[in-house]
């Protein structure tokens, strides 16, 4: 690695001052990997078809209301 890539890893590994904060290391599923897209697809497949599929969705639908969303798009 050069001295610059290695000074802003640096830089961005170091806690903000004031927020008692460290770093942490987090591992997720590789979503890259075919078994994940196997799963993902099976899983999908899985609501889709169930009986309670239009209930299912329903809900998500009444929880993906963005229009009291303190942001809004510009366009």
């Amino acid at each position: 690695m050069s001295s610059t890539v290695n000074m802003m890893a640096a830089r961005e590994s170091r806690p903000i001052p004031g927020t008692f904060t460290r770093p942490i290391q987090i591992w997720v599923p590789d979503v890259r990997s075919a078994a994940f897209q196997a799963e993902a697809h099976r899983q999908s497949q899985a609501v889709a078809t169930s009986r309670d599929a239009a209930g299912d969705q329903a809900f998500i639908d009444s929880l993906s209301e963005w229009d009291d969303s303190p942001w809004k798009s510009d366009e």
